[in-house]
């Protein structure tokens, strides 16, 4: 009986009451809450701090592309619909804004003219007198100098991506990403086994 006693006035009286224990786990939840929702935030920044140099690098070579088309109008001229494609994607690709929201669509089309990149420096083979113009051969040196960039660029960005995605994903920071419109992010990949390494612009002035 007088172990009972103890026992009801240590809850009621020198033990915590109910309503501080209440608080306590409500202000844990609140804090945890805060973590997860500024962790959420950071991955987010994360993203858009490695895009932003994958895209630094996509403008370089959107610059270059004009004075290596250029040359090669010199010389290849059964290749007209190919440059003229990758004319237009170019077009395409530097009106998108550079918005979070845009990234999908930006590697989609960057996707397509790395493609069409590829397949014009495939058939400057057939032509000797390209691979003996001096200011094709910078051209191309500085194209390759900008591919390994963006390489290295793409290895960043895909690693805050797999965070970014996999916070939508896990429990519980899910359930935040739901509620405050945090979204997953493409990765920036080929989608062609053959296409995975980058292209190597040296190997077809050698």
């Amino acid at each position: 009986m007088s172990n009972l006693v103890t026992g009801k006035q240590f809850l009621g009286g020198g033990g915590m009451s109910f309503e501080l224990i209440a608080l306590i786990v409500l202000v844990v939840f609140i804090i945890g809450c805060i973590i997860m929702y500024n962790s959420l935030v950071l991955k987010r920044n994360k993203v858009k701090e490695s895009f932003a140099s994958i895209d630094v690098q996509l403008k370089k070579r959107y610059d270059l592309i004009p004075n290596i088309l250029t040359i090669a109008q010199k010389y290849m001229e059964h290749e007209r619909e190919l440059l003229e494609n990758i004319t237009a994607l170019r077009a395409q690709a530097i009106q998108i804004p550079d918005k979070v929201e845009n990234i999908g669509n930006k590697l989609q089309l960057d996707g397509q003219i790395s493609k069409q990149m590829g397949q014009l420096m495939v058939n400057m083979e057939n032509y000797p007198q390209i691979k003996a113009d001096q200011t094709m051969i910078q051209a191309m040196q500085t194209y390759n100098e900008v591919e390994e960039h963006i390489a290295a660029a793409r290895r960043f960005y895909n690693s805050a991506v797999l965070d970014m995605n996999n916070a939508c994903e896990l429990f519980p920071s899910s359930i935040f990403a739901l509620i405050f419109n945090f979204k997953q992010v493409p990765f920036f990949k080929v989608e062609n086994e053959a296409e995975r390494e980058r292209i190597d612009a040296g190997q077809f002035f050698k």
